[in-house]
């Protein structure tokens, strides 16, 4: 099984290390397109691999297609430059790679844990958020122009046990930080659909995303972490559609590929 790892990144010299560290001696390559960091990014990542390309950014999706199509193997490992193969998950990459019977499915999932606030999130709704990492090149393509990418995969996919670790935020003023670019993303992708922000999603939707969290999905069984988390889910909700609603006061017209 001939496994090719992709990874796009700007400005990851905080993460970037760690990740291409988990993934030594588990695939055949890494890949690392870089959208000209300012940081320490480039120079790290030739460290570890000869594979580093800079293409200016477009999108996520866009992103990661293109730096599919550098790969040289038939099967993508794709992970973010802020997340890391657990030691769980590496036995069983190395296992799928030494087995002589060729996988007969499209792709792998896996569960992603994030480590926020001192300690591993282990509800919250943040765990086991399963993603699939791991598929054919030729059967699967990134989709979405704005935030939130999902990949398209053409047929069946299994699952794996092991975790991948993601280390998202490094306190709670980075977590606002991300909400305020995300939000903006998330109204600018909402605008486009020509939807309008009504009573309900700035009145009733944040304290129901709260009420989810927190006790829905267990958010208070991981402590101080998991109020925190439960409140900025709110307060994202809320964020998304206040800048929607400023977007449509603006009559702003958002570029389909927004710098």
């Amino acid at each position: 099984m001939d496994i090719s790892a992709v990874i796009i990144a700007y400005n990851e010299e905080r993460n970037l290390e760690a990740a291409l560290a988990s993934l030594k001696g588990v695939v055949s390559e890494i890949v690392v397109v870089d959208s000209f960091s300012t940081d320490a990014t480039f120079r790290i990542a030739k460290k570890h691999t000869a594979r580093v390309v800079q293409r200016r950014w477009t999108n996520y999706a866009d992103q990661k297609n293109y730096a599919n199509g550098l790969a040289a193997g038939p099967w993508i490992l794709s992970l973010d430059a802020d997340e890391r193969l657990s030691p769980e998950l590496r036995e069983e990459l190395l296992a799928l790679r030494s087995s002589f019977k060729e996988p007969d499915c499209a792709g792998f999932s896996m569960p992603r844990r994030v480590f926020y606030l001192g300690r591993w999130i282990r509800h919250s709704g943040w765990y086991p958020d399963r993603r699939v990492r791991l598929f054919r090149k030729e059967a699967a393509r990134w989709e979405g122009d704005y935030v939130h990418e999902s990949l398209i995969v053409a047929g069946r996919i299994e699952r794996l046990k092991g975790d991948v670790h993601h280390f998202s935020y490094h306190d709670i003023a980075d977590h606002l930080d991300r909400i305020n670019k995300f939000s903006g993303l998330g109204a600018q992708k909402l605008y486009a659909r020509r939807k309008r922000c009504r009573a309900v999603h700035l009145i009733v939707l944040p304290p129901a995303r709260f009420l989810k969290s927190y006790f829905l999905k267990a958010g208070f069984l991981d402590g101080f972490p998991g109020l925190v988390i439960s409140v900025l889910n709110g307060y994202a909700a809320f964020a998304r559609y206040a800048k929607l609603r400023e977007i449509w006061k603006k009559g702003e017209r958002i570029e389909p590929f927004p710098d």
